[in-house]
């Protein structure tokens, strides 16, 4: 069969209206922003995110020519923030997002109000971490595998704690315990300082936990850190070896911050941003600021966003959908 051609007077005016629609687009592009931008951040003042948007502002200011607000909108893990994003119709409008919200989020709870894959544009990556296997400092095994053959060992007697059903420490340790063969219970806290607390105390023999909380008691001798969570080793945590050097085949989980826009707003808008974020994060500033904050600094295209976001949300959804994970 062949294919319809247009007649040549339609083809013309097809051709013309994509040779004046192509400068067009350009000189939008370059106008933007004209006026304000606003990062949503869906988690309190002085937390992770919020400082990462903050440290994002000024330069972001001086790269696009207008001023940049950071707007906490806080609640439900972040998700309502993210929610806040997806439905802003002002074409300036972003949100400094963690992971969770922009893959996961409405796996874990239906109610969600938005869905991530759908109603958000991926801009940049910002940061990205592994996680820590902490243990109490009396843990036993010489090493990472000799620990991991203790926990296989103690089957369902050991516990281990994370800040809360649905987080990246509860689905994490659900992904290590399928991954390496070891069987310990869950228990829930209301946050890290908890689930610290209880491992020191004896009551917990393992957990996942951020490297800059992590380092510092690891440091101090009341924690033992295992192993990262990252294919390799991480400059966040240079003195520990990745789970995989460790025997657990196929492991790699991180945790990441990333700038995201509604769906909605122009590509031509979505490419200025992700290039303008993306500068800001290699500079040797801000990947000292980030590092600080415990983030290895990673600026990405969109595209390179949105295949992370597939792939954590396969990878994750997958271990959702198994053991019946749900945060509502």
């Amino acid at each position: 069969m062949t294919t319809p051609r247009l007649p040549r007077r339609a083809a013309l005016a097809t051709l013309a209206a994509l040779c004046v629609a192509g400068p067009a687009l350009a000189q939008d592009a370059a106008a933007w922003p004209s006026k304000p931008l606003r990062i949503i951040v869906g988690f309190p003042a002085g937390s992770s995110p919020d400082l990462t948007a903050r440290a994002l502002a000024e330069p972001l200011e001086k790269a696009l020519g207008q001023p940049v607000i950071v707007d906490n909108r806080v609640g439900a893990g972040g998700n309502i923030g993210a929610d806040a994003v997806a439905k802003a119709t002002d074409g300036h409008t972003l949100g400094l997002m963690i992971n969770g919200n922009m893959t996961i989020a409405r796996l874990l709870n239906p109610a969600v109000r938005y869905d991530p894959l759908t109603d958000l544009a991926p801009v940049s990556l910002v940061g990205v971490a592994p996680l820590v296997l902490a243990a109490p400092a009396g843990a036993p095994g010489a090493d990472a595998r000799a620990f991991l053959d203790a926990a296989r060992s103690a089957g369902d007697k050991w516990s281990y704690g994370s800040p809360g059903v649905g987080t990246v420490g509860h689905i994490g340790m659900e992904l290590l315990k399928r991954r390496a063969g070891i069987a310990p219970l869950h228990v829930p806290y209301p946050g890290y300082p908890q689930v610290f607390n209880a491992m020191v105390a004896g009551d917990l023999q393992l957990s996942m936990l951020p490297p800059a909380l992590a380092n510092a008691q690891i440091k101090a001798g009341k924690l033992r850190g295992i192993g990262v969570t990252s294919s390799g080793r991480s400059t966040l945590a240079p003195d520990l070896p990745s789970l995989g050097e460790a025997g657990v085949k196929n492991f790699n989980l991180e945790i990441w911050n990333a700038v995201a826009a509604p769906a909605s707003m122009p590509k031509a808008h979505v490419d200025k941003l992700a290039a303008a974020v993306g500068a800001i994060v290699r500079t040797p500033e801000m990947r000292q600021r980030l590092f600080q904050q415990g983030w290895q600094a990673v600026g990405s295209s969109p595209q390179g966003l949105a295949n992370r976001i597939q792939a954590d949300t396969q990878v994750l959804g997958g271990i959702i959908r198994a053991q019946k994970i749900s945060a509502q």
